[in-house]
């Protein structure tokens, strides 16, 4: 037995063979100043014993405290809640339980493993070494974090928790180490499930209180005490993700790895190559991969957007968790867009270890509700049964003016989250500039019929959602001259390098311009390929300024006006925004389908043009021509913009003076429409199965007079050409009968097909946009001395009030359908918030 001073002068021995036995990590000096303080206090108490009382008595009161002291120890993780800590992991036969360690190790409030667990796995002559190396090999070879004990313990011991599925009871509960979680068996679990060698307790599992450690992971402040970011197993996401590190989107570096080994992907990064997932339409592409950029309706997997930024704050530290749940949203939701994505079925998916599966789990309900609300899922022409967005504490109802595809798409966004909508329409069909005519034989498009870009393009996601399929335009297109001259190839190339040139020139020196100094687009480009013509000393032939000519049409169909109006400092002003990329295609029949789809279900009133907005009250009222009123809460204006400019529709109070600068400072572009149908197919031998060909204007003021022909069945039997009036001769035309512009029309047919005959159509149809009542116009432009930020001006709502969509509210993507379908989403996610 040791004396008083044998014990007060062995303290600093037994701190040393404390740190020898303990097999603590190097540098815990915590717990080694912890060991002294305990021998400090041992020695305060048996100095001086009170007389009458043995030093043995002492001893025995010694040894129980020192029991006592041994079999609790407090995680030292500040604001860890957990008083007695338990270790989770027994893996080492020594294992703390839930007795005394040297060091608790923290994984989350509730979690924790011991010391000698942490040497069982740590130490290379313990057993649990080598199961630990090989995964730390997997983890180092697949993953970019540390490969750290912790981190091992979290991806291979912790155990599993899952829901019980009986609607009436939803409790979670822990499962046995050995059980591996799957999405199926998240789908079935009960409480007390028999697995191999599990046996249920008792008649009513159900009954069993939960785990009181699962009410504190809802907690605000439990997030922040993990020690480790969630890493799932499994993700829907990993096929999309494979040339990332997956540690840096939200994967566990441990799982299997894919068909290419990581280092030949991440080799390849700089070609940017997406995966080919199977079954997967191959324009969804969702997620940037390495070093790409530039890719409309893309988000980075391993990276927060600003708007997600601003709405969970609390991930802006560490991201992990909202990135892993973000990235198998998208992935779910572009595996099957036809049915509701719900967090039910995502959760499913959420294969991850310990008590952080439940917060995943309770989080997935507000990621999933603000994807929902933005329109990057659970969009489209998908019809729902229950209110996609939780239920707002009044309700509201939202008046939309204009079915087109801004209305439409808007409409069903907002009833699709709850929201009692009606739709006025001033024609007596839906679409607005989307106008299809079957009348011959096929499909035609009055006005809009191609995508332009397929890639993550909402046309794209709808087609699939219906079974539509879409023609793929190919890329050539010959150029016919007058006479019946194919054009050489060769020197197409070479005006489309300088035409893109004179483009590239203008560009630059716009630079440091104001709109004070805009000047047209026309005026610049003819200075431009001037000054080029002197400096460089070459000199056009005729042939080559007719092929210079077809491009600028071209340019004018772009713009859908002629170049004398048209900015040049800000007519490609979106060009600096990413862009749909990919295939270009035809709608073979016809966008109409979709926005008809749209509308499936929706309150839509014909026949009902609106002629004054009074939003001066706490209602907006809504009055048409015919008398007729209307009140909502909120007001969308989804009307062309020519409407806007002449003031068709009164507002009360007047728009801002800043927005109706901007809606006079956009163009309205004109362009219009000729299709043919003839007996038989005479131009077949000559394009030999191209989708369209050109027409080289004989002369400059020929330019744009149907510049270019589409076969609107290339691979069919119907003989139906298609051709566009652009720039000028949008106006040589406006007053003329059908007639005599299909009689134009087969002027230039028959000498671009001089050495054969060229039958007479059948039957055909010529479009007058610009006498539509309700339309006036085609798309918008930015006209001189304007900017793209009238775009933006325009897409701002008034008071809260009244909103407007269209395609002149999409600055990024305007002139499409897909523009327009788009603002109306965005206005539909503004409108469900505010």
């Amino acid at each position: 037995m040791l004396s008083d001073a044998d014990y007060s002068g062995s303290a600093s021995g037994a701190r040393r063979a404390k740190k020898r036995s303990s097999g603590e990590s190097p540098g815990d000096g915590q717990t080694l100043r912890s060991s002294g303080r305990q021998i400090n206090v041992r020695v305060k108490r048996t100095n001086n014993p009170p007389p009458g009382q043995s030093k043995r008595k002492a001893t025995d009161t010694e040894e129980e405290d020192d029991q006592s002291e041994k079999k609790y120890r407090k995680c030292e993780k500040a604001g860890c809640s957990a008083t007695y800590p338990v270790c989770f992991a027994s893996a080492s036969e020594r294992c703390a339980k839930n007795g005394y360690t040297s060091r608790w190790y923290h994984l989350s409030c509730g979690e924790h493993f011991c010391n000698e667990c942490f040497d069982h796995n740590y130490r290379s002559h313990k057993d649990g070494y080598e199961t630990f190396a090989a995964w730390k090999k997997v983890w180092t070879s697949n993953g970019k974090s540390e490969p750290s004990l912790k981190a091992f313990m979290a991806d291979q011991q912790l155990p599993y928790w899952v829901q019980c599925t009986k609607p009436d009871c939803r409790k979670w509960r822990q499962l046995t180490k050995e059980i591996q979680l799957t999405a199926s068996l998240a789908a079935t679990y009960r409480c007390g499930m028999k697995f191999s060698n599990i046996k249920s307790e008792g008649p009513d599992q159900c009954s069993q209180p939960e785990d009181l450690r699962v009410a504190e992971v809802t907690d605000s402040w439990w997030h922040s005490m993990l020690i480790l970011p969630p890493l799932f197993k499994e993700s829907p996401a990993s096929p999309f993700l494979a040339a990332y590190y997956p540690d840096c989107v939200g994967m566990s570096p441990s799982g299997s790895p894919c068909n290419m080994s990581l280092t030949e992907l991440r080799a390849d990064h700089c070609r940017a190559v997406q995966p080919q997932i199977p079954g997967l339409c191959p324009y969804f592409q969702p997620f940037y991969q390495p070093n790409e950029c530039g890719k409309a309706l893309c988000v980075r997997p391993d990276m927060m957007e600003l708007d997600e930024l601003y709405e969970f704050p609390e991930f802006s530290r560490d991201p992990t968790m909202y990135l892993a749940l973000r990235n198998l949203i998208l992935a779910s939701w572009h595996k099957n867009c036809k049915e509701v994505l719900t967090s039910q079925k995502c959760a499913l998916h959420i294969i991850v270890r310990g008590l952080v599966r439940v917060r995943c789990v309770q989080e997935m309900d507000r990621v999933l509700h603000f994807m929902t609300r933005k329109g990057l899922i659970n969009t489209g022409v998908l019809a729902v049964k229950r209110p996609l967005l939780p239920e707002r504490p009044c309700s509201r109802n939202v008046i939309i003016i204009g079915a087109g595809a801004s209305g439409l798409a808007a409409a069903r966004q907002l009833q699709n989250f709850g929201t009692q909508v009606m739709v006025l329409e001033a024609r007596e069909r839906i679409g607005g500039r989307v106008w299809d005519d079957a009348s011959l034989g096929v499909t035609v498009g009055r006005g809009a019929q191609i995508v332009n870009g397929c890639v993550n393009n909402p046309i794209a996601l709808m087609c699939e959602q219906m079974g539509v399929k879409m023609h793929k335009l190919g890329e050539r297109c010959d150029l016919f001259q007058e006479g019946g001259q194919v054009t050489d190839p060769a020197i197409d190339k070479r005006m489309d390098f300088h035409f893109n040139a004179i483009l590239d020139v203008v560009s630059e020196w716009r630079k440091d311009k104001s709109q004070n100094q805009d000047i047209p687009l026309r005026e610049k480009v003819q200075e431009v390929k001037k000054n080029f013509l002197q400096e460089s000393g070459i000199q056009f032939s005729e042939l080559e300024e007719k092929v210079l000519q077809f491009h600028l049409s071209n340019l004018e169909y772009a713009c859908g006006s002629t170049l004398d109006q048209v900015s040049a400092r800000s007519w490609d002003h979106n060009e600096f925004f990413a862009q749909f990329s990919g295939d270009h295609t035809l709608l073979t029949k016809g966008y109409s389908v979709l926005l008809h789809k749209l509308g499936e279900g929706l309150d839509i009133r014909t026949k009902c043009p609106v002629q004054a907005i009074d939003y001066s009250g706490d209602v907006v009222k809504v009055t048409s021509s015919n008398g007729s009123q209307w009140t909502a809460q909120k007001v969308l204006v989804t009307v062309p913009l020519t409407l806007l400019q002449k003031n068709l529709i009164q507002f009360n109070p007047p728009l801002p003076e800043r927005k109706l600068k901007a809606i006079h400072s956009l163009g309205a572009g004109i362009i219009e429409k000729i299709a043919l149908q003839f007996p038989y197919r005479f131009w077949d031998n000559k394009i030999q199965g191209a989708d369209y060909f050109g027409h080289i204007p004989p002369s400059p003021d020929k330019r744009g007079m149907f510049s270019v022909f589409y076969d609107m069945e290339p691979q069919g039997k119907q003989a139906v050409l298609m051709s566009v009036i652009t720039g000028d001769a949008v106006s040589a035309v406006r007053d003329m009968e059908d007639k005599e512009v299909v009689d134009e029309c087969m002027k230039v047919l028959r000498e671009l097909f001089k050495e054969q005959e060229v039958p007479e159509p059948v039957n055909f149809f010529v479009t007058h946009w610009s006498k539509d009542m309700w339309s006036q116009m085609s798309y918008s432009f930015v006209k001189t001395g304007g900017s793209g930020e009238a775009y933006d001006i325009l897409a701002e709502d008034v008071q809260g009030k009244v909103f407007f969509a269209g395609e002149a509210t999409n600055r990024h993507f305007p002139q499409t359908v897909t523009g327009a379908y788009l603002s109306g989403v965005r206005e539909a996610s503004k409108m469900s918030v505010m």
